[in-house]
């Protein structure tokens, strides 16, 4: 088991269909601008929005129809309510669907800060889809061929496979950069609203990693090893002495299996350790940024020999902080 610190850059980043993702983006840019709203203490508030940034149990959202944003603050008491079922996510992980580009109502009183502290949110999880974002794969690909110079330094050839699978990576992330780009021109936007799309990609690149887990798992399990809860309780008492932090939860697979397949076993792994990171290590849900499987994409090693294949049956488990946004809040 390896328990990887550095400060390697990895953030995901919600896109939303079509023009939606244009107006969430562009939003976003402004925020910085913006008046915040104040809510009055002891008072009851309700805040309807779009999420632009996390920081530990704070949200900071953009309302609707008006020129300025409002702080919801995630309690133990907040109850999450999704208005229609999400994709294989369990109603208890729905508190983990908080984060950049999905739009909520918040509703509950107003604290000494002028914050909102959330008694009810609610969400449609249809506003919204979970993607992985060209700079989260672009750095991942980076890291991924550090991690196997560094961790797997068993020779040459060993390092120049990774090598191989991080370049492969890297082309597959400039395809992919291609297609959103494709996508944001058929929805009829000029050419300055691609490049404040792909501007919004590196501004919300503010996400600093702290911590970083590979947590590996058997060819076609789920289940966590002993060195697997390990790692996982070193990050979690990591995290906890770390202000406004939160966790990234990330499984993945070799190319062994089906897509189908690959799909449902690194969802079951994310769940896994997520329920692992709760129940053993008492990190609050909230805490935790969507935990989601990514099937076979993302290989931190080749997929053509036996070695390669047991690395990449992992789930990536960072700490983040955001060390943009610590003073606006």
């Amino acid at each position: 088991m390896r328990l990887i610190t550095n400060k390697t850059l990895r953030l995901r980043l919600i896109y939303l269909p079509a023009l939606a993702a244009l107006v969430v983006l562009i939003a976003s840019l402004a925020h910085a601008a913006t008046p915040t709203k104040k809510f009055e203490a002891g008072k009851k508030g309700k805040v309807t929005g779009t999420i632009v940034s996390r920081n530990g149990d704070l949200v900071t959202v953009n309302i609707k129809k008006e020129s300025s944003s409002a702080i919801v603050n995630l309690t133990d008491n907040t109850k999450i309510e999704r208005e229609k079922s999400f994709r294989l996510r369990r109603a208890d992980m729905d508190v983990t669907a908080m984060v950049p580009g999905l739009t909520i109502t918040a509703e509950g009183v107003g604290n000494s800060s002028g914050q909102l502290d959330a008694n009810k949110v609610t969400f449609n999880p249809d506003t919204f889809a979970v993607e992985v974002a060209e700079e989260q794969q672009i750095e991942a690909n980076k890291a991924a061929a550090a991690n196997a110079q560094t961790t797997a330094n068993q020779g040459v050839a060993a390092a120049g496979r990774a090598q191989s699978s991080a370049n492969a990576a890297q082309s597959s992330a400039n395809q992919a950069q291609t297609t959103a780009n494709a996508g944001v021109a058929g929805a009829a936007v000029d050419a300055e609203a691609v490049s404040m799309v792909n501007k919004r990609v590196s501004d919300l690149g503010d996400y600093k990693t702290v911590v970083e887990a590979m947590v590996f798992f058997d060819t076609g399990k789920a289940t966590l090893s002993a060195d697997g809860k390990a790692a996982l309780d070193k990050l979690a008492s990591d995290a906890k002495s770390t202000q406004n932090y939160m966790i990234e939860v990330a499984g993945y697979a070799s190319s062994s299996g089906t897509k189908a397949e690959n799909q449902k076993l690194t969802d079951e792994r994310a769940a896994a350790v997520t329920d692992y990171l709760r129940n053993s290590d008492n990190v609050p849900m909230r805490r935790i940024l969507t935990p989601a499987g990514y099937g076979a994409t993302h290989a931190a090693a080749t997929n053509s020999d036996p070695q390669g294949r047991d690395i990449n049956q992992r789930v990536d488990v960072k700490v983040l902080v955001n060390k943009g946004l610590n003073e606006a809040i």
